[in-house]
């Protein structure tokens, strides 16, 4: 009698379960997941406004909807600053939708992210490089782009810090008495910087590494160079102490 009533017991419980454990759950729309999103976003969570902005895109139900949540995820990435992902985010949107009204857009923020993944001159310059190449691209594909002030300056910074990377390897071959190391790193950046500025320092280091190298016709040539280019540069000063020493 008590297993008769035990296994009533469980029947009763089933069917109360069951068609509760039947009804599919309602999924959300594209647009309420995006909208969801926003608000996240405005907020200041980031984290759970790339969460709904990425259910979008899995829904497949806006393709509009989807390229905004893409440039938006980015975006995300980006304010949180998780720059590895954010220039991810932006590399992938400019391939999917190269011909989008914010694609300038998006490599101007992508060269930021690299930008800001740049530490100390004595680290990795794989970001610096990254940069450079990326404002450049910018300059040369959107050249009346609405960023084109701004990354002409970043460009600019990202190539002086190349040259001041040049020059700390230069004057580290100097210190360690690699003088014919140091006369290529210094003569190769004056090609590679034509333009740039520390153009002063560099010839003095190289001047400097020419006489340091038995080559004081050279080094000579190269510091009178300096001085005739640069009067005014605090370098001038000490490569006429250098020449008078010869």
């Amino acid at each position: 009698m008590k297993t008769v009533v035990t296994l009533f017991a469980v029947l009763i419980l089933t069917s109360v379960l069951l068609p509760g454990c039947s009804t599919p759950q309602v999924n959300k729309s594209a647009a309420v997941l995006y909208t969801e999103g926003e608000q996240f976003f405005k907020d200041g969570k980031y984290e759970d406004a790339i969460a709904r902005w990425k259910k979008v895109k899995e829904t497949y139900q806006s393709p509009e909807l989807s390229t905004k949540a893409e440039l938006n995820i980015a975006d995300a990435y980006f304010l949180n600053k998780d720059y590895i992902e954010a220039a991810a985010g932006y590399e992938d949107f400019r391939k999917l939708h190269p011909k989008h009204p914010q694609s300038d857009f998006a490599l101007y923020r992508q060269g930021m992210s690299y930008y800001n993944q740049i530490t100390g001159i004595d680290t990795d310059q794989t970001p610096v490089k990254n940069a450079q190449i990326t404002f450049a691209l910018y300059l040369s594909t959107y050249p009346a782009g609405a960023q084109v002030a701004e990354v002409q300056e970043m460009n600019r910074q990202c190539r002086d810090k190349q040259l001041q990377y040049e020059l700390y390897v230069g004057r580290f071959y100097l210190k360690t008495d690699a003088y014919k190391a140091a006369i290529a790193r210094f003569e190769e950046s004056l090609k590679m910087f034509s333009d740039a500025s520390r153009r002063d320092e560099v010839l003095y280091y190289l001047g400097k590494a020419y006489l340091q190298d038995g080559q004081k016709d050279k080094g000579r040539e190269v510091l009178d160079r300096l001085i005739k280019d640069f009067p005014a540069s605090t370098f001038s000063a000490d490569a006429a102490k250098a020449i008078a020493g010869i």
